[in-house]
């Protein structure tokens, strides 16, 4: 997709784009809402007499299908995660080095999508290959 010189959908929302982008971490990745005003400001700023090549706009569309499609898996397997690491407390846990093990209190997920165990003795354990759990 050729994004150059696509002016911003509107004043309030590259104003709300820019205090996002300052107050969080910049990624170079786009997420699903700024794929899709991004999609929607090219067909809006579109030139009338040379619009869009068809197969790119087709293209496009196929792509935002894609990311639309990734956006539900992820929230999918985030909600799978979520119950299953309420599955494990109560649980007698031991971290894959044999050196950590202990019952869990908690479990937090965090934003990477990994899942972190904290044991009724204070204790950490990353959940992941070779930890046990039983």
């Amino acid at each position: 997709m050729t994004v150059s010189s696509i002016p911003p959908v509107s004043a309030a929302a590259s104003a709300a784009n820019s205090a996002s982008t300052s107050a969080a971490s910049v990624t170079p990745t786009v997420d699903y809402n700024q794929f899709l005003q991004l999609l929607v400001a090219e067909l809006q700023n579109q030139d009338p007499t040379n619009p869009t090549d068809p197969t790119q706009y087709m293209s496009q569309l196929a792509s935002f299908s894609s990311v639309e499609q990734q956006v539900q898996t992820n929230s999918t397997l985030d909600s799978l995660l979520s119950a299953q690491a309420t599955n494990i407390i109560g649980q007698k846990v031991t971290s894959a080095d044999g050196s950590t093990t202990g019952t869990v209190a908690s479990v937090v997920i965090s934003t990477g999508g990994g899942a972190v165990a904290t044991l009724t003795n204070g204790s950490t354990v990353t959940l992941g290959p070779g930890v046990t759990i039983g």
